[in-house]
């Protein structure tokens, strides 16, 4: 999938958006991308001198991944957006630093009703940045 692909299944958009392409998916998983620019605003303040990206970010990253995912269940159009409800056994492994790529790869684990449970990884150069597990509910947009 293109940006604008993605674009057309979740709400994000730039500077928030933090997918580049979808690069493989299925019904239960989607492997993503995110070439990490050095001129991102992020690297100029965390950290000044030694510009890291936020562990934060890798999660918002593979929330995102999710939606897209989720989306595949949930039409795009319809009334309702997957919204993260629960975030569990983070695992921050190594730093990840500009001009990288990150790797982003979520599995839909377990669906109960319009509760999604997923786990995620990033990773770079085939390295661990980050696991963790999650659960997503749709959630009406004219609430």
């Amino acid at each position: 999938m293109t940006r604008a692909e993605i674009e057309a299944c979740i709400p994000h958009r730039s500077p928030f958006l933090w997918l580049d392409e979808v690069v493989e998916i299925d019904e239960r998983r989607l492997h993503a991308r995110k070439c990490l620019d050095p001129e991102l605003d992020v690297f100029s303040g965390h950290f000044p001198g030694f510009p890291v990206l936020p562990g934060v970010l890798q999660c918002e990253a593979a929330f995102q991944a999710a939606a897209v995912l989720i989306s595949r269940i949930e039409p795009v159009g319809s009334d309702h957006v997957p919204v993260v409800t629960r975030l569990n056994n983070v695992q921050f492994r190594r730093l990840v630093r500009p001009g990288e790529t990150l790797d982003i790869e979520v599995e839909l684990t377990e669906r109960l009703a319009n509760a999604f449970y997923l786990k995620g990884k990033t990773s770079v150069g085939g390295k661990v940045c980050t696991r963790l597990e999650f659960a997503c509910a749709t959630a009406a947009t004219d609430s």
